[in-house]
């Protein structure tokens, strides 16, 4: 029996769980025969909705961005010059210096929250932000919240505009004007 196989860019793991999304051994043997079709999904994020709010928090800008069909390939990781080589950037004049980005808001957010096979491999060491969207608290400080790994799975946090922000705070941007 041949131990062949063709792409070295594929683990182990991700052969595993293509078999098991194709429905185990029985499935990948329908598939080889062409007895089961997989289909292309889009996924498509309505950046135009209202995002969530959490409780004691209200929305303060909201930056629209129409329907957004997700590709990693076509998303940057914004860093002002003021973030990089070990300096930082206070958020109140990052999101100045953003407001001529194609930042996304806090819909992309909450859509690979819900779907974190979507989110890039490289992003575990960042805290990505999603300044189209900024909140407000009860005392008036805004905030803009961001996609973090935990270590064990994706979750979401905040930061404070009036704290500082550095090369491990990079804003998620559209590479194509929405």
């Amino acid at each position: 029996m041949s131990s062949e196989f063709a792409s070295a860019n594929l683990t182990v793991g991700q052969i595993n769980a293509i078999v098991k999304k194709l429905g185990g051994e029985d499935g990948a043997m329908k598939f080889l025969r062409g007895e089961l079709i997989v289909q292309l999904v889009k996924h498509v994020i309505d950046c135009d909705a209202a995002p969530f709010c959490p409780e004691g928090w209200k929305v303060e800008s909201h930056k629209k961005g129409g329907q957004l069909e997700w590709s990693a390939e076509k998303i940057s990781l914004y860093l002002s010059a003021g973030q990089k080589n070990g300096k930082w950037i206070v958020g109140n004049e990052l999101r100045k210096e953003l407001e001529n980005q194609s930042v996304l808001n806090a819909n992309v957010l909450d859509y690979l929250l819900a779907h974190p096979e979507l989110i890039p491999e490289e992003w575990k060491s960042k805290a990505v932000f999603f300044w189209g969207t900024i909140y407000c608290n009860a005392d008036g400080s805004l905030y803009v919240r961001c996609l973090y790994w935990s270590g064990e799975l994706w979750d979401w946090d905040y930061g404070w505009l009036g704290d500082k922000f550095d090369d491990d705070d990079p804003a998620a941007c559209s590479q194509v004007s929405s």
